[in-house]
């Protein structure tokens, strides 16, 4: 045995000057995964061989892995040969490619199994270390949402927690938030916000008013409180208020969708999402899962893997921190999961756990072809890349900017030659934990790099691996939900019908010409039962889908007008049960509301029955004649109503509410308004000013006027004086120049009088300008506000150009026909959208 000193052996050290492969190993302490690692290479750059290598040391060391493959590379893990005889090749060999080498099966399986041998002879590799590897973990192969591997239950997603709700208030809402997110994004909704979503918020409440009263939910029961929300309140509004009962109903149509498809109880039975249960088996033995998700759509894959990372992080937090590696999670290709831009719903979780799984000792392990698909600030808690060849010198330069920006302190210009030299299966070692950077080739894997493997593949892969399973079908409580029912009555539903009931097996021909639609059977008959609040026969003898024709039309009409900025678009349809032969219809007779065409089915449901196809629905001459006639129909008689101001220039179509109306009408008078107050108050204050200012200097001339008064007065008195002492002591002084003096102060006097009232007249002015500004701006709003109220309402049709007529031919609208002992009775399995 390869003696590591516990260290991942992962190949031999490269020199960077001469590209040789020296004699010492390059050993990798599994610790420092605590920081996660990032992979980074292009298609042929050995970056699977690099991970498979990495998690055959960790399969060694004893550390258990949760592995997503969304490529099918990854299952090669199970493909452990110990003795290298050609016969283990055998059954995995290229056929296609050894055909095209002129080989047999045969000779290609000598030739693999010699190629192996030689491949890990040369890194020192025998048979007693692959013997070692495929007893060190036990190695399973899941497939969600399939049979053909090991299938996962997703209901354990949806139990609560063993843990203490009171203590773990803040990790059980963020794994709530999580599994909602997911179940939201398998609807379609994408991007959600969960401060802002009324269905997020609404199912998270409910799944945090189970699990903190220790219930379990399941996706029936899910679906039941979603129409039936138990509690009255969300915030200070009545439920009702927040989240109308009408579009809740359509919340659980769409979560009923997902429970009623026959794919989805590939989802329910299985191994549970119990993240222990994965990493360990019962005997305490651990376990290299693989859940392999290739087959998945985009959606499912989303679901799966946030409904993943959720548990682990629940799991995780349930744990005692650890300086060690304690498990590894490896995410073969992140591309749209962790992105730079936008939040799918896997990537919350996976920041936090980025953030903080090192302190409970889990390593995250994330491979990517193209640095661009990966958000580097997120990453900047990777303490080690292990990067390959690159696609172009652009992905280059991205990954030297996130390694720059997570890492620092780097010397970019001797990153970017060691890069620019990587040849296939040769990597740059970044480790956080070294003191420099490592080029290394990486060793031989020591599983069967088969490429990617097919589902069908599957089932064999988990034999080799001594992997046994019994589906466990998940319990059905009858009371939780009406379409609990549908489980039990599908075996009913799945009888053979009896000719008795009304109309042939053979579906009628509809002209080529003439479309047809199948409308979704919609409800259940539980539902149909409930909604019709009459009981299911005592003793169901007979059950049944029949299909009826009706006419459907659906025309979508757009609204243009630049002028009232208008862009609109409303849909007009109709269901005729029993048209008219000679094809005169009344179209405003048979309005309902709108369908999704997304939700028209091509095909019925299986072993249906059908009505028969009568005229006109069978005649294409006039079918066409009452298309053409429809859509004259919407362009003579449909039009919306544009509120309008002119005055104010404001207009609004359908699409706005009156209150906003009055919103943007009281936002073109403040602007208005303020144009006019501001333009009359630069006029005002102008006035103003100049009056301040003649009052101003008139009150310095009555300041110089009463100095000159008192001045005189003062004169005055001392001539006055002057004039007695001469007369009574004997000499003489002019009369004339005392009467001079009080001259002088009379008019001194008459010069302040003057100013006084001049004075008063200005501060009067001032006065009567203050009345006129008060009096003017109550006019101005008085006249505003009069125009706020001048709004008409402005009828629009539409273009024939944009009438786009998307619906139109026999629809098939199924019912649900019962019989039993107590009677027979026909009830819709449809039922439209509120």
């Amino acid at each position: 045995m390869i003696d590591t000193d516990g260290k991942f052996f992962l190949g031999g050290v490269v020199n960077p000057d001469s590209g040789e492969i020296s004699k010492d190993r390059l050993l990798y302490d599994p610790d420092d995964l605590t920081t996660h690692a990032v992979v980074v290479g292009m298609t042929g750059s050995g970056k699977t061989g690099l991970c498979l290598d990495i998690l055959e040391e960790a399969a060694l060391q004893g550390i258990p892995a949760l592995m997503i493959d969304p490529k099918g590379d990854i299952g090669n893990a199970l493909l452990h040969f110990p003795r290298m005889q050609p016969g283990d090749f055998k059954p995995w060999v290229n056929i296609d490619q050894a055909r095209r080498e002129g080989k047999t099966a045969s000779q290609a399986a000598n030739d693999t199994a010699k190629l192996w041998r030689n491949g890990l002879s040369k890194w020192g590799i025998g048979p007693a270390r692959l013997q070692a590897l495929k007893d060190a973990v036990q190695f399973t192969l899941f497939t969600p949402g399939s049979d053909a591997g090991l299938p996962v239950s997703i209901l354990a997603s949806f139990n609560a927690p063993d843990i203490d709700w009171g203590k773990n208030r803040e990790i059980l809402r963020e794994r709530i938030s999580g599994t909602v997110t997911a179940i939201l994004g398998l609807t379609g909704m994408a991007n959600i916000d969960p401060v802002r979503s009324k269905e997020h918020i609404l199912l998270a409440n409910i799944f945090e008013q189970a699990w903190s009263n220790g219930r379990d939910l399941d996706l029936a029961e899910l679906i039941m409180q979603t129409q039936s929300p138990p509690f009255e309140k969300l915030g200070v509004f009545e439920t009702n208020t927040f989240f109308p009962e009408k579009e809740r109903f359509g919340l659980a149509m769409q979560l009923n969708n997902i429970l009623a498809a026959p794919t989805f109880q590939d989802w329910i039975h299985g191994q549970p999402l119990d993240i222990q249960g994965l990493l360990y088996t019962d005997d305490g033995r651990p376990r290299h899962s693989i859940f392999y998700i290739a087959h998945l759509d985009d959606q499912e894959r989303m679901f799966f893997v946030s409904l993943l990372f959720t548990a682990v992080e629940t799991w995780m937090r349930t744990q005692k921190g650890s300086t060690s590696t304690r498990a590894l999670i490896y995410f073969d290709e992140i591309f749209g999961y962790l992105p730079p831009v936008g939040k799918p719903p896997s990537k919350e979780s996976m920041l936090r756990m980025l953030k903080q799984a090192r302190a409970y000792g889990v390593g995250l392990i994330l491979a990517t072809q193209n640095p661009v698909d990966i958000d580097y600030k997120a990453l900047s808690n990777a303490g080690t890349w292990f990067i390959g060849k690159l696609q172009t010198d652009q992905d280059k330069q991205r990954l030297l900017d996130g390694l720059m920006g997570a890492s620092g302190g780097l010397n970019r210009a001797e990153y970017d030659r060691l890069i620019s030299t990587l040849g296939k299966r040769v990597f740059l070692l970044h480790n956080v934990h070294d003191k420099q950077p490592s080029l290394f080739r990486t060793r031989w894997a020591m599983n069967y790099l088969a490429g990617p493997l097919t589902r069908d593949q599957i089932p064999a892969l988990n034999r080799l691996a001594g992997n046994k399973f019994a589906p466990v079908e998940p319990a059905i409580d009858r009371r939780a939900s009406a379409a609990a029912y549908d489980k039990d009555e599908a075996r009913v539903l799945e009888q053979e019908i009896p000719p008795a009931f009304e109309g042939s097996k053979t579906r009628p021909a509809v002209p080529r010409d003439i479309d047809e639609f199948f409308l979704p059977n919609n409800l259940s008959l539980s539902e149909a039962v409930k909604i019709a609040n009459r009981a299911l026969p005592a003793n169901i003898q007979k059950a049944g889908m029949l299909y009826r024709p009706i006419l459907l039309a659906q025309a979508d009409i757009a609204f243009t007008n630049r002028k009232y900025n208008l862009n609109y678009n409303i849909k007009q349809t109709a269901f005729i049960e029993e048209p008219d032969r000679r094809g005169m219809i009344r179209w405003d007779d048979f309005l309902v509301t709108p369908i999704d065409p997304r939700n028209v089915e091509q095909e019925p449901v299986p072993d249906a029955r059908f009505s028969d196809l009568e005229e006109p629905l069978s005649d294409s001459r006039t079918m066409r004649t009452l298309k053409k006639d429809f859509q004259d129909w919407c362009y003579q008689t449909v039009e919306v109503k544009v509120r309008a101001n002119e005055k104010l220039n404001v207009f609004a179509g359908p699409e706005i509410s009156e209150s906003d109306f009055e919103k943007m009408c009281a936002a073109a008078i403040e602007k208005e308004l303020k144009e006019d107050v501001d333009k009359f108050l630069k006029k005002h204050e102008a006035q103003i000013d100049r009056i301040e200012e003649k009052l101003k200097r008139e009150k310095r001339e009555l300041k110089e006027d009463e100095a000159e008064l008192s001045m005189r007065k003062g004169e005055e008195g001392i001539g006055y004086a002057e004039t007695l002492v001469g007369l009574f002591g004997g000499r003489r002084r002019s009369l004339s120049s005392s009467m001079s003096k009080r001259r002088m102060t009379a008019r001194a006097k008459a010069d302040v009088e003057e100013s006084l009232d001049v004075i008063e007249d200005f501060e009067e002015e001032l006065e009567e300008l203050e009345d006129e500004k008060k009096e003017t701006l109550e006019d101005l709003r008085d006249q505003w506000q009069e125009i706020a109220g001048e709004t008409i309402d402005i009828p629009v049709k539409p273009y024939k150009k944009d009438i786009r007529v998307e619906l139109f031919g026999v629809a098939w609208v199924p019912y649900h026909q019962v019989e039993g002992d107590d009677g027979s009775f026909e009830l819709p399995g449809f039922a439209q959208e509120s």
